[in-house]
């Protein structure tokens, strides 16, 4: 919660505002395209936000990872609620927040992108139309609160999104996928934090490996857009999965047994989830049967095969 000088001068919206929005999960790096590129998927988080008097905090949570967040002003939506509000002149008296998650949590699927997202859309949504901003505002705040684009930039305008930082401003260029590409995601039962995936990092790298990254990453926007036969040698990654690899070491056995078999499977985000982007409804059902009947003694996986999701988070209720 804003405490009392964050709150001076805001104004109070009125109880009884209500605005439903969903956000897609994304998946951020999708081998080269390290805290650059992004994909968004068709699971959707679905989060309402409802302003309230007297201060109250009410909150009705169903679906993935609610056991473990926190039912007070920590909550990552409620906190970045205020913090857009405040942005645009406004805080609330109270609220109520009714969340059903679809998105797992810790697992390199953007589940705190989709929230700060959520929240933005919804504060956006909430204060008088002559407040609002467009999604441009948007993507810069979120991209404030993540630190970075790559996952908020997909979760905000669907597709693949190109982001990039000039200065303090962030950015982002939306590009249609082709509909030959199938994401199939492999979730494991176990979790990873972002911070412990980004600690594992070196501070430098070497040169010809930047250099062969680039050229992966480019070949990687023309594969993903128009020639998706190129998906296998478009994702080979050399500045990051390798060292991540020890803290997810059946991922990384996973994802070695699949582009062995000429699969372009990847780390999705920080990990642990695998992803593999395929050319064909039949390439995803074979990988879906391969993971299913894959042994591995220390790991159990959720199989899913979502759609590119082509719209973006979309406020579908709004009521003043």
């Amino acid at each position: 919660m804003l405490d009392d000088a964050g709150a001076a001068g805001l104004t109070v919206l009125p109880a009884g505002l209500s605005v439903t929005v969903q956000v897609p999960a994304t998946s951020a790096n999708l081998g080269p395209g390290y805290d650059s590129l992004g994909l968004a998927v068709s699971l959707s988080d679905t989060v309402t936000v409802t302003t309230l008097d007297g201060g109250e905090l009410e909150f009705d949570l169903r679906g993935e990872g609610v056991e473990s967040v926190p039912r007070d002003g920590r909550h990552l939506v409620v906190r970045s609620f205020e913090q857009a509000l405040a942005r645009l002149g406004y805080r609330h008296g109270g609220l109520a927040l009714s969340a059903e998650n679809v998105i797992p949590h810790g697992r390199g699927l953007g589940s705190s992108a989709a929230a700060v997202v959520a929240a933005a859309l919804a504060a956006n949504g909430l204060v008088p139309e002559e407040a609002r901003r467009g999604l441009d505002w948007i993507l810069q705040f979120t991209s404030e609160i993540e630190g970075h684009p790559d996952n908020v930039a997909p979760a905000i305008f669907g597709a693949l999104a190109l982001s990039w930082q000039e200065g303090e401003s962030f950015h982002s260029a939306r590009a249609d996928v082709d509909t030959r590409v199938h994401p199939v995601v492999a979730i494991p039962d176990f979790e990873l934090s972002t911070e412990l995936a980004r600690e594992l990092l070196p501070a430098q790298v070497d040169h010809h490996e930047a250099a062969m990254n680039s050229g992966r990453a480019a070949l990687l926007v023309a594969a993903l857009t128009a020639q998706p036969e190129l998906l296998l040698p478009a994702t080979r990654d050399y500045l990051h999965q390798g060292y991540r690899a020890q803290a997810m070491l059946p991922s990384a056995q996973l994802i070695e047994a699949l582009r062995q078999r000429g699969h372009a499977a990847v780390v999705s985000g920080a990990g642990p989830t695998v992803m593999t982007l395929t050319s064909s409804p039949e390439e995803a059902a074979a990988v879906e049967d391969f993971i299913t009947g894959m042994r591995q003694d220390s790991v159990s996986w959720r199989v899913l095969r979502p759609e590119v999701d082509r719209e973006g988070a979309k406020v579908v209720v709004h009521s003043r």
